[in-house]
Formats: C-alpha cells, structure tokens, sequence
C-alpha cells in the first residue's frame, strides 16, 4: 500500500459504467452508474455479494463480456488516458495482458493441462514481444522467480496438475505479469487457498507491487483480504457502488447500513463466542428494483422515502462516499 497513491492521476477510471444484458427482447441492467478509480502503485478493493457486479465490472474493463449485440455498456473506461470502449478490437487485444492483466478465481481451469507452465508463459510473452530463445526462456524464468516460485528451471517444466493450488495459482500471476502489466486485476484469487497459503500469496503481492509499481484492482468477498492489502475500498450492492473511500474510513466509520451489515457479519477474535449478524433477506434480481433504493427491502433503517427515490451519490468527508438517505454517523463496525 502506498500513501503517495492519493497525489497521482487515476490510473483507471471508470466514469458512469453501465452494463446490460440482452434478455426476452429487451436490455436487462447489471451494472448503473459505476464509477471507480485506480492510481499507480495502488491497491482497490471491490467487495460485495456474490452476484453484485464485481466481475462483471472486471470483465467489462477489459471488454471481454461478450458480442455486442448481447451487450450494451455505456460510460467511460479510461486507462492511462484512453477510453478502453473506443478501442479497436486489434488495440483492445495488445492493451490485454501488456497493459492490463487478470488473475482469475479458478487457476486450474485457467491454465492448459497440455502444455507446460513454461511453454503458456511463452506463449504470453510471443503474443506481445519478440526475442530470441534463449531471451524468451531467461524472460519465463524471471517471470516465475517475479512471484516467488522457488526452482523456477524446474517449474517451468512442469505441468499444471504437477503444481499445488497455491503454486498454480502463482503461474497464473506470472503469466499475467510477464509482460509488464500497469494494472493486475485479481477476480478473488484467494478464494480457493487454505489461510496460511493465502498469507503468503497475498505478502507475495504486495512484495510484487513494490517491486513493479503494479496497480491492483483486487475482487473479492474477503473483508479481511482487503484491510490486509487494499489502500481503498468500493462497496457494491445490487450493481452499484454504495460506499467507497479508504480502507480506514469504510471498515471504522462505515456510512451505508448495508457496508455496516458486512462489517457485522465477519467474524472477529474479540467477538469469538458472539453469534455472527446475518443481513436479512436477499439481495434483488436484476432489474427488479424500478425506484428507490435497492437495499430498502433488508435496511433495518428503511424509511418512506428510501422506497421512493434512489439517493444520489454523496460525500462524507474527504474521499468517502455513500449512495445512502440516512446514512450511519460515525458508527464502529464492533458497536
């Protein structure tokens, strides 16, 4: 994490991201109004439910989300100064995995169990640069020694199934990193990963970003995975972004009721014999909430005009923002 990260341009910055799907002859939303940065040598965490947008905004960043005819997005995506959806298809594919690379949840099924993991980062590298043999093979090695992979001659030979899950979900990062990425998305790379090799990847990472200048967008549904690594935080909810700001301000001084309810729910050793706090009910299906706010249904806190007007994004002090009516003042997560 970098305090200097607050002085710089965004990196990325997605300006009013919508997102939907074609459906029963018509557009489903998945996404509204989504606005997100990134700076150089930064780390964001974007966190929430499964099925909130979080992916969905990973893979729309770098337009993988399908044909056009399929898929209306509107907004802006701009990445060091170009906006990603003005982009011929021929550019967009030199800015995927050059400038702008993902790690995916699943390493396994990322990865070709034909091949070797050497012969999948060359293949990366060629797609993006020119060298000789033996350039390429010293460029593999220094690839899997970038991610801490110990014996990277040896590695580099092996193929997937030879490899744990935390070493194969190493080889994933080096080859998203072989050429040089601005920016890593990392689309809840930990989520397979027992505790004490989730510790290392995640120390394996900031120790990467401080070598490399690396950018993290870092998805995940792990608040404690983000207070560990994320320098900011974006809350989402029902495909918006509900809360965002500093990892200190959103975890101790959350503003949004639904922020505070995932706060809630973590366990934490000075609540060890206290029954964790569930939000009730479930979030909305797409397209089901046509006004109000879209975390009325479960808010303990819902009022009339919750249920009336969708609330505008507002700030709470410098860099913190809510999307919320009546929004929580000054609440600890633990009260």
């Amino acid at each position: 994490m970098t305090d200097s990260a607050n002085r710089e341009n965004p990196l990325l910055e997605i300006s009013g991201l919508g997102v939907c799907f074609s459906a029963g002859g018509g557009w489903l939303p998945i996404l509204e109004d989504i606005n997100l940065e990134v700076r150089e040598r930064e780390s964001v965490g974007l966190v929430g439910e499964s099925g909130c947008g979080k992916s969905t905004t990973a893979l729309s960043i770098l337009r993988l989300l399908g044909r056009p005819e399929d898929v209306r997005v509107d907004g802006e995506i701009r990445f060091a100064g170009r906006d990603l959806l003005l982009l011929d298809e021929r550019t967009m594919r030199n800015v995927r995995g050059c400038d702008i690379a993902i790690v995916p949840q699943d390493p396994y099924s990322s990865l070709n169990p034909l091949f070797t993991i050497g012969q999948q980062i060359r293949e990366t590298l060629k797609s993006h640069r020119r060298a000789g043999r033996d350039s390429m093979r010293e460029a593999v090695i220094e690839s899997l020694r970038r991610v801490r992979i110990s014996n990277p001659e040896q590695r580099m030979r092996q193929f997937p199934h030879e490899l744990s899950g935390g070493l194969r979900q190493r080889a994933v990062g080096a080859i998203a990193t072989a050429c040089g990425a601005r920016l890593l998305i990392a689309d809840e790379p930990t989520t397979a990963l027992d505790a004490t090799v989730q510790a290392a990847y995640l120390d394996m990472l900031s120790a990467l970003q401080a070598e490399t200048g690396l950018a993290m967008l870092f998805i995940t549904h792990d608040l404690g995975v983000v207070a560990r690594i994320c320098d900011r935080v974006a809350v989402m909810y029902a495909g918006r972004v509900v809360e965002s700001g500093s990892v200190e301000d959103v975890f101790y001084r959350p503003v949004h009721w639904y922020t505070r309810g995932l706060l809630a729910s973590m366990p934490a050793p000075d609540r060890a014999q206290q029954r964790l706090a569930g939000i009730a009910g479930s979030p909305p299906a797409p397209g089901s909430v046509r006004q109000g706010c879209r975390f009325a249904g479960r808010c303990s806190a819902v009022r009339a005009r919750c249920r009336e007007a969708e609330p505008p994004v507002e700030q709470h002090g410098p860099g913190h923002e809510v999307r919320c009516w009546y929004p929580v003042e000054e609440v600890r997560p633990d009260d």
